[in-house]
């Protein structure tokens, strides 16, 4: 996931009033320490901060199983479920099979088989709630500093390689395709918006989500890729208590 707030480029100036570009420093260091808080929330505790580049905050979810988690994942309702052993299944949502001419669908996959595909992917989920707690959060240092900032959010979702290199200042980072799709859905994003893959899409929809399409979009090096928008629910958020 990268979240980033376009307009600071804009915003941050160097001159006698602002000493130097030392005060709008000050609120980004004010705008990603507030987002640094959402990760004590044991909603995000699969969530792991892996740097900043400039305005930019790049996360990720499900690296890892937190400590004392090992046998529970957060479902869609934000409760805790116990997690059996892993199986591989296969990622397409399953879905049941309705037979042509009748409204009536024949379960074909076990409950079990559905909710271990949502233990699976609930990560996916989580990147988005984590996302959205970032826009409420951005919201509320709006008001009280009278700005008008706005994220704008990419997400992708699949395996990546995770580590540290180099012998001084080292710093946990990751790579891989996945990684560089999910930073170009943030380039080419909308502000106040999250941008998906059509893969990611169809994951997010299985559980529970909707997703509205954008279309076709140029990406730097991967060509025409059919790209969605997350609808989201603020309030419901705002609700939660994760301003």
């Amino acid at each position: 996931m990268f979240a980033s707030v376009p307009d600071f480029k804009v915003f941050y100036t160097e001159c006698d009033v602002n000493k130097e570009g030392l005060e709008c420093l000050r609120l980004l260091n004010e705008i990603i320490a507030d987002f640094d808080e959402l990760l004590l929330k044991p909603k995000f505790s699969s969530v792991e901060k892996i740097k900043t580049i400039g305005s930019t905050y790049m996360a990720a979810a499900g690296l890892s199983v937190p400590s004392g988690h090992e046998n529970q994942v957060l479902s869609r309702s934000g409760g805790l479920r116990s997690h059996p052993h892993e199986a591989k299944f296969n990622t397409a949502v399953p879905r049941p099979v309705t037979l042509t001419g009748t409204s009536r669908a024949i379960p074909w996959v076990s409950a079990h088989v559905v909710r271990d595909w949502e233990r699976r992917h609930a990560h996916v989920g989580i990147a988005v709630e984590f996302s959205t707690a970032l826009m409420s959060k951005l919201d509320g240092i709006n008001r009280h500093s009278f700005n008008s900032f706005r994220l704008r959010v990419g997400i992708n979702h699949g395996p990546v390689i995770a580590g540290v290199i180099g012998a001084r200042k080292p710093q946990y980072d990751i790579w891989g395709n996945t990684v560089n799709v999910a930073s170009r859905m943030e380039s080419t994003g909308e502000l106040g918006k999250i941008q998906v893959t059509e893969e990611t899409c169809a994951i997010l929809q299985g559980l529970g989500y909707s997703c509205e399409c954008r279309g076709l979009i140029n990406v730097k090096g991967k060509g025409e890729l059919r790209t969605y928008f997350v609808c989201t629910d603020t309030g419901k958020f705002q609700g939660l208590g994760l301003n």
